[in-house]
């Protein structure tokens, strides 16, 4: 099936790989919810001298005024106006009530320049115009028709209710419908996308969150839409540069397996995050760190301090680093912009941390899958992928996991403080390694000027999980003395 772009790749996924040919769109919604932007970028995305894309308007505002609010978005482009895009007045037949003269003219100009897309914006205002709602559907029906034989796309853009969708007879006719709303939670207000009807095709269903920028609408699909099969653990091993480490696991992590460093802050979670992406820029792997605590630049200098020089490597684009400030935070659009990076050739990924993800779910259940979705999508794409998240105890054997890990996560890795001999010292032990085996001790990890190593068991001791761990003769003496 020919599709026409909309100018968003992301928005193309949603319906399917873009707009069927030949289809009439309604893009539904309440005043500004964005219509006429994406209405807009549509057309500055197709329009060609060979195949134009022309847009009508039916209210009396001036095309001038229009313009003047399009100029700030990075789609368009003025030289266009009139040689790929033009911009037409229906209002005059309109408000005489002659519609059927109105859509005569749409079709005799669709048929005379071949356009790629006709939009009408708005068609509810000529809905309102019209005094009998079944003469109004027999003229959409006739207008839909007649240019579908150019194969254009023809879009109506109108401010429709939900209720409008299930009795306004132009949706009846059409046959796709997008539904655009501007939605509260709490304090935080999100625009939000729906496919309601997309006639001969598959899209993405639920809701889906998208943004007005500079670049024009920025779609964000929901992740749990598409959710792909997620490959087995390879074979080979990626190792985490972290020296001892390695050793206890094979060799390194299985590639494509997903791995959870979890411990209490400060406890190195973050440096054995930046150890993985080390190894992988020495071994020439193009890598992402995801950082939704530190900016690009601490973690930069942190990188310095340790040996590692990052900044070339960003520089060099083998290194991409994205710090997501956690308020506000967007879970799919999170998503998004890592599973673009690593379509783009990131073989190792690290998400720093986990706590912030969950918290922009605003304690909603999606979150597992959510995180299904996402970790599903990236091994397919062929990464490695480390995350970290912070366990509330500095002590003590208990630890418990940001909600949905535990079932999305291939191995852990848990790092403790323990107390030994009034000094605090740091622990590790891996505590789960799917599918493959692993050196089950709790060893000493410390962090000095090269980063992070394994610096052996804690030998003569019990207890340290426990955080205030005894010798074991004092073990020995005080079971034999009971």
């Amino acid at each position: 099936m020919e599709r026409l772009r909309t100018g968003n790749p992301q928005l193309d996924r949603i319906l399917g790989g873009g707009i069927p040919m030949g289809s009439l769109v309604v893009l539904a919604g309440a005043p500004g919810t964005g219509k006429t932007i994406l209405a807009q970028q549509v057309c500055f995305s197709n329009g060609t001298p060979e195949n134009r894309a022309i847009y009508y308007t039916t209210l009396s505002e001036p095309h001038s005024k229009m313009v003047r609010h399009l100029e700030g978005f990075d789609f368009f482009d003025r030289s266009k106006l009139g040689v790929t895009v033009e911009l037409n007045h229906l209002s005059t037949l309109a408000q005489e009530g002659d519609l059927a003269t109105a859509v005569s003219e749409v079709v005799r100009h669709s048929f005379d320049v071949s356009p790629s897309v006709v939009v009408i914006d708005s068609t509810k205002a000529l809905h309102e115009a019209m005094e009998h709602a079944e003469h109004f559907r027999a003229i959409v029906y006739d207008l839909a028709s007649r240019i579908a034989h150019t194969n254009s796309v023809l879009i109506f853009v109108g401010e429709y209710s939900l209720a409008d969708v299930a009795t306004a007879p132009e949706f009846a006719v059409a046959d796709s419908i997008v539904y655009m709303s501007n939605e509260s939670e709490g304090v935080l207000d999100q625009r939000l996308l729906r496919v309601l009807k997309l006639r001969g095709s598959d899209y993405l269903s639920g809701t889906h969150t998208f943004t007005i920028e500079p670049k024009g609408l920025a779609v964000y699909p929901r992740q749990e839409s598409n959710v792909a099969r997620p490959a087995p653990a390879g074979e080979k091993r990626v190792a985490t540069g972290v020296p001892g480490l390695d050793e206890m696991i094979g060799g390194g992590i299985p590639e494509t397996s997903v791995t959870l460093v979890a411990g209490p802050s400060g406890g190195g979670k973050t440096v054995v995050g930046m150890h993985f992406v080390a190894e992988g820029l020495r071994r020439g792997d193009r890598s992402v760190y995801i950082s939704l605590q530190e900016s690009e630049a601490q973690l930069v200098a942190k990188a310095q301090a340790f040996g590692w020089n990052f900044r070339d490597a960003i520089e060099q684009g083998t290194l991409v680093v994205r710090h997501f400030e956690p308020v506000e935070l967007s879970l799919d659009k999170v998503a998004v912009e890592i599973t673009e990076l690593v379509e783009g050739g990131a073989r190792r990924v690290v998400i720093d941390s986990m706590g912030e993800l969950e918290h922009a779910a605003h304690g909603a259940a999606r979150f597992p899958d959510f995180l299904w979705a996402l970790m599903s999508g990236l091994r397919t794409r062929g990464a490695t992928v480390v995350v970290t998240s912070e366990t509330a105890a500095f002590f003590g054997p208990a630890f418990e996991l940001a909600r949905g890990l535990s079932f999305v996560v291939d191995n852990v890795v848990l790092l403790r403080y323990t107390e030994v001999e009034s000094e605090i010292r740091r622990a590790l032990t891996v505590v789960k390694m799917r599918e493959s085996d692993h050196v089950k001790s709790l060893v000493e990890f410390e962090i000095g000027g090269k980063g992070a190593s394994v610096k052996g068991k804690f030998t003569g001791m019990a207890g340290v999980m426990t955080g205030t761990p005894v010798r074991t003769e004092e073990k020995f003496r005080e079971f034999f003395n009971r």
